[in-house]
């Protein structure tokens, strides 16, 4: 669902330029970037939790039935026959580790913890874009709220329970792995401990996914705001450090001298492209009119690497993306295909802390 939606924006706005988001704190604006790029990054992270989780359910794919309480079952079992009739790829090795293990839960805890990270992420930046201050983005109605005090508000309130949530799955892992960190062999009644957290885990993740998959179709990109940053000169100061490098000058010189102009330039309050060419051969007599010439298109088209933000890597990151072996839909195939729609079966949907809106009807949990 996001690489559907970043290659619908980015078909429409395919030389469209951002800057990378930066912290409130941070003093300066960093290079220009094609936001399908940014958006791109995401589908990396999510590309390696879909891995993480395919793993886990690989360990997870061992049959414990024949093991007993502990030693093992006394009666003729052919568990090799049982593996294949209920749909298993394996069988346990080792009873008491059979009965005790709880890695599985560990693994996909943790699988999932770093995925509700990368949406914590997102969150953050979607929140930050969406402020007055930044102004890049604007959320759909239906996934903003208003203030009971300030009428002017729409406060991103998905996106930040989204990012709150994020602590809860992190808590539930490690109370998982706390509780199983002194227990000895085989079972022990510690280990009901584990269903709460994981079924919680399982019901914010599912609930975090049907979010923004609602969420980000209605997501509008700001395109004025965004372009008028992106032609910030303070944005093309690698750029010029680029520019001296072509002509011969050290890396480490160049930088030198472009933090020295760019101090000018704040001192002034102009920008670099502002500043007379005399007052550049003060700093360089290699700097030349062409320099006026440098540009945030010109930047980002300047990065033509396999993984860089050029025009045209993108548009091959983006075809990769939704059609080769990492795609959207080749993962799809792997998702059916490793049967992870499972966990809708055997787990309920809590919404607990979710706004009305996305909450879904209660079912009965596993007994």
């Amino acid at each position: 669902i996001l690489i559907r939606n970043i290659n619908v924006r980015t078909n429409y706005h395919q030389n469209l330029l951002e800057h990378s988001s930066i912290p409130p704190t941070a003093a300066a604006l960093p290079q220009p970037v094609l936001f399908a790029h940014h958006m791109l990054a995401y589908f990396e992270m999510f590309q390696r939790d879909i891995s993480r989780l395919e793993d886990t359910r690989r360990r997870a794919d061992v049959l414990p039935l024949g093991s007993g309480a502990l030693a093992g079952v006394p009666y003729p079992t052919d568990r090799e026959f049982l593996a294949r009739e209920l749909g298993f790829s394996a069988i346990s090795a080792n009873s008491m580790d059979a009965v005790s293990d709880r890695d599985f839960v560990a693994e996909y805890m943790a699988a999932a913890a770093l995925c509700m990270m990368h949406f914590s992420r997102m969150s953050e930046e979607l929140i930050l874009w969406s402020s007055g201050e930044f102004g890049f983005i604007r959320l759909s109605d239906e996934f903003t709220t208003g203030s009971s005090i300030m009428p002017q508000k729409r406060n991103p309130d998905f996106a930040e329970l989204a990012r709150g949530k994020t602590g809860r799955v992190y808590g539930n892992l490690m109370g998982l792995l706390t509780t199983l960190k002194g227990l000895p062999l085989t079972y022990n009644r510690d280990l009901q401990e584990d269903k709460e957290g994981f079924f919680d885990t399982v019901d914010t993740l599912q609930t975090t996914i049907e979010v923004f998959t609602a969420m980000l179709p209605g997501l509008t990109l700001q395109t004025d705001r965004v372009e008028s940053l992106a032609g910030e000169s303070g944005m093309l100061a690698t750029d010029l450090a680029d520019y001296l490098v072509v002509k011969g000058v050290p890396f480490r010189e160049a930088h030198g001298i472009m933090r020295e102009l760019c101090r000018a330039c704040d001192e002034r309050g102009i920008g670099l492209q502002q500043l007379p060419l005399q007052e550049y051969h003060r700093y360089s007599p290699l700097f030349e009119a062409d320099v006026y010439g440098i540009t945030a298109e010109g930047s980002a088209a300047a990065r033509n690497i396999p993984g860089g933000t050029a025009p045209d890597r993108v548009a091959e990151a983006l075809a990769q993306a939704g059609t080769g072996t990492g795609g959207i839909e080749h993962c799809n195939k792997r998702l059916m295909r490793q049967g992870c729609s499972s966990l809708r079966r055997c787990c309920r949907p809590i919404s607990g802390g979710w706004p009305s809106r996305c909450r879904q009807s209660q079912r009965p949990g596993p007994t």
